[in-house]
């Protein structure tokens, strides 16, 4: 559950599931990248050329649910499986790039619009 379940226990049980495998071996950040990669594009795949209707009732379907349910743990497993095997804290890469983004997409200039900090 999102509300028990921490980062640190998510990183640990990818990092089990791998060492099992003897699978450090091919996660370097080159090719951990590309997984991410790989599978944001898979999720992406789902949703191409479909309107928000159609969108909503994939949600509804317990078959398209599951795969996105799927590529989202897909995705999941490979940012972790990165932070894990290159000691990066998430909560504070998070935290930084927040603040960053705080400064760039002030609330006065961006509530409301979904314009890129350069064309504000």
């Amino acid at each position: 559950m999102d509300n028990i379940t921490t980062i640190y226990d998510l990183k640990k049980k990818i990092q089990f599931f791998c060492e099992e495998r003897d699978w450090d071996q091919f996660h370097n950040p080159k090719d951990l990248a590309i997984g991410i990669s790989t599978e944001a594009n898979e999720l992406l795949d789902i949703f191409r050329f479909k309107s928000n209707e159609q969108m909503q009732e994939m949600f509804k379907d317990d078959v398209t649910k599951t795969h996105i349910k799927e590529e989202i743990a897909d995705i999941l497993f490979f940012v972790l499986r990165f932070a894990q095997m290159n000691n990066l804290d998430l909560e504070d890469c998070i935290c930084d790039k927040l603040q960053k983004n705080a400064q760039k997409y002030s609330i006065e200039k961006s509530k409301g619009k979904n314009l890129k900090y350069t064309e504000m």
